[in-house]
């Protein structure tokens, strides 16, 4: 059982998503989206992810 991360094939070991961006050590701040669309942060604790979704991470980055 495998879902996308940012475009990536992952085994899919905890349906949560909280887990799973403990799992692969995200590191905030960050926004979420399942299937394209936006997953609130108060919310993580209690998404659930299905076989096959696909999970953006997107964290911003400084520039000048």
């Amino acid at each position: 059982m495998t879902i996308f991360i940012n475009g990536e094939c992952h085994p899919l070991v905890s349906n949560n998503l909280l887990d799973i961006l403990n799992q692969h050590n995200f590191k905030s701040p960050y926004a979420i989206a399942i299937n394209k669309v936006f997953v609130p942060n108060h919310q993580y604790s209690t998404t659930r992810l299905e076989v096959g979704d696909a999970l953006d991470v997107v964290s911003p980055i400084q520039g000048g």
